[in-house]
């Protein structure tokens, strides 16, 4: 009756997008994954996302950016942000621009199963 969510992960380190997926697809959910921002706006799952994991550090477009250019393009899907470097300024940044969670890397499962449980409540 409804269809699976579809959760696209967005990370310059292969170990941590792999990672990240098989968590999330072990809750049952798809994936997509990308290596920077700019993969993920070219691609066909920029209209078919349910919600974005993405780092907020990247080569290129970083997370913040990408956020902002979602909100420009009109897009209203969540967005969970992971890092390596939480400043608490840029979690209040994103957070004020409707980000669903700002978790340190090495992220807790338990603490983004939350994120995406609340991420997937919004869209519902």
């Amino acid at each position: 009756m409804s269809q699976t969510a579809m959760i696209s992960i967005i990370d310059d380190d292969e170990s941590v997008r792999t990672a990240t997926a098989s968590l999330v697809r072990s809750l049952g959910f798809d994936t997509s994954t990308f290596a920077s921002a700019e993969d993920f706006l070219h691609s066909p799952r920029l209209l078919d996302s349910d919600c974005v994991i993405t780092d907020v550090q990247m080569p290129g477009m970083s997370g913040v950016e990408l956020q902002a250019r979602l909100r420009q393009g009109g897009h209203r899907m969540p967005l969970i942000f992971i890092t390596a470097f939480p400043e608490e300024r840029l979690r209040r940044q994103v957070t004020a621009s409707g980000a669903v969670g700002f978790l340190s890397k090495p992220f807790d499962g338990g603490e983004m199963i939350a994120c995406l449980d609340e991420a997937l409540s919004r869209t519902a």
